[in-house]
């Protein structure tokens, strides 16, 4: 049985070899690498978990704390280098960088368990949320159909959907807008898609 575990330094190598198999499509400097995750789990170790089945690493998520949360940015702004400098450790809100599950585990609710144990670290901490930048994963397949603003328009309105953010806005994330230029990733056309879930609300079961 799979169970959401802080991130340790054992993990790293694992976590390395998960990353390109989520994001397989994401600029490879883009990626986290096992160098990146040991530097996390000491400058942010509150903020950093992992999904184990037995000796596998099968989920992961990253967080930095953070004070922007509607100013434009990139996410190369936020990783610096995959090295998460930009935390801020009086920042009021929990930024995810990231969060990926193996397609073999997919559907089980662990998205979703790794949403909340994000959401118990705002709440510990006593933050103002979670913030992070969502892909429109499904955005590349179709933009010479439709443009991103009219994209975005159409899953705020709840007549589109998205593998990505309408999975988000199941478990309580509301949308704040569209950044272009946000990643360098084919399947969202670069875009992404600013999420925030106050720390008042709950993480939903979607």
């Amino acid at each position: 049985m799979w169970t959401v575990v802080p991130t340790g330094p054992q993990h790293a190598d694992r976590l390395a070899e998960l990353q390109q198999i989520v994001f397989p499509t994401l600029a490879p400097e883009q990626r986290f690498e096992a160098k990146h995750y040991l530097h996390h789990v000491v400058q942010f170790p509150a903020g950093q978990f992992c999904v184990v089945d037995g000796e596998r690493v099968v989920g992961m998520t990253s967080t930095i704390r953070t004070a922007l949360v509607d100013a434009p940015h990139t996410f190369a702004e936020i990783i610096q280098g995959g090295w998460l400098t930009s935390h801020v450790p009086t920042g009021a809100w929990l930024y995810g960088t990231d969060l990926g599950v193996h397609p073999d585990y997919r559907r089980q609710g662990m998205a979703r368990a790794l949403y909340a144990a994000r959401h118990d670290t705002v709440r510990a901490l006593g933050l103002e949320g979670q913030v992070t930048v969502g892909m429109p994963s499904g955005l590349g397949a179709v933009k010479g159909t439709i443009t991103a603003a009219q994209y975005y328009d159409e899953l705020v309105r709840g007549v589109r959907d998205d593998p990505t953010i309408s999975a988000q806005r199941a478990v309580g994330f509301e949308p704040r807008g569209l950044i272009a230029g946000y990643i360098d990733d084919p399947v969202c056309d670069g875009y992404g898609v600013l999420l925030v879930l106050p720390a008042a609300n709950n993480v939903r079961n979607p």
